[in-house]
């Protein structure tokens, strides 16, 4: 099937784990395809979440000035286009590009007028989601917060938890996103990864999400399950990257069909581009080699996401029509 050619959505997208050979050996001249492969691409299996986590800072190292972050973000609109990208939520935490001497509010100035450009030059439309870490603190959580209620009315969208789950716990990221709710600011957190439905219960009960990033473990606990679909809580589900991180042994053992058909709303998402080494056209591949998904599947998990998706309503329907159409020429309706 032709899955190059389908119009995608992309909510769960790192921008600091996606940048491609070209943009790298332009930030590091020095550097040889094989160096890239080694020092930027995970292996297939990683031992678990916190060794996948060792790359991301090789990334930011590359991005702690003007010029690192506007080649970064121009590199991955250039991917997203390959891919048919119409719409991408692009998340980073500014607090790891300050060691430069760029401040918080200025690294977020930079993504956002460079992204904001690059979705007028290649008709994609996006939005930021700005992370909090959870190896941070209050006061950093809260700062990143504050960011988001700043930028609200620039490409920012929302507010999201971000790294090793299973090593630090979550309280001391409530009051961000209590801060952050009374703004008005959207919310997601990464929850049920490394760590099983409880993590997913705490996240839900402590920062009240709209959507969970990851999520696969839930198919752990039936009543989560049932709670998800009955309060339509979206699932930013990146398949590879849940396999190479070892959460399943391989992708036929992954949850997502189970998901999808128990009535889950769950979305396709390569989480970090480069690290993963993987595109949504590959994310498709594999789900159609693996549980015979097809266009209907990938069309009802794009309007999962646009449904689910840090927009308004009227961007939604105009996004969604472009969708239909497109699937439309291919004979594929929406059911």
């Amino acid at each position: 099937m032709p899955f190059a050619k389908l119009p995608k959505v992309e909510l769960h997208l790192h921008l600091d784990c996606s940048l491609s050979y070209e943009a790298v050996a332009e930030l590091r001249p020095d550097i040889s395809i094989e160096g890239y492969r080694e020092d930027f691409v995970a292996p297939p299996k990683c031992r678990d979440l916190a060794d996948f986590l060792t790359r991301p800072p090789r990334f930011t190292a590359l991005m702690q000035d003007a010029r690192g972050l506007t080649v970064a973000t121009h590199d991955l609109f250039h991917q997203l286009r390959k891919d048919q990208v119409i719409y991408a939520e692009i998340r980073f935490a500014p607090l790891l590009h300050t060691d430069g001497g760029m401040t918080p509010e200025e690294v977020v100035r930079v993504v956002d007028r460079e992204t904001s450009r690059a979705s007028a030059e290649t008709g994609i439309e996006a939005r930021l989601i700005l992370c909090t870490l959870r190896h941070f603190d209050e006061r950093q959580g809260l700062a990143t917060a504050r960011l988001a209620d700043q930028f609200k009315n620039s490409m920012v969208t929302a507010l999201d938890l971000a790294a090793d789950e299973a090593g630090f716990p979550i309280d001391a990221h409530v009051a961000a996103f209590d801060w952050a709710r009374q703004h008005g600011i959207a919310c997601t957190a990464h929850a049920g990864e490394a760590l099983g439905p409880e993590s997913i219960w705490e996240t839900l009960e402590k920062l009240k999400p709209k959507r969970i990033g990851h999520g696969v473990r839930s198919i752990e606990d039936p009543m989560l399950v049932k709670h998800l679909k009955e309060r339509d809580i979206h699932l930013e589900i990146c398949p590879s990257c849940n396999v190479q991180i070892d959460v399943f042994d391989t992708m036929a053992d992954h949850p997502i069909k189970r998901l999808y058909d128990q009535g889950i709303s769950v979305g396709i998402n390569t989480d970090g581009r480069t690290i993963s080494d993987i595109d949504l056209t590959g994310e498709y591949e594999r789900l159609a080699e693996t549980f015979g998904w097809g266009n209907n599947e990938f069309l009802r998990c794009n309007l999962n996401a646009l449904h689910a998706a840090f927009l308004p309503q009227n961007d939604k329907q105009w996004l969604e029509r472009r969708m239909l159409e497109a699937y439309c020429e291919i004979g594929v309706e929406s059911k």
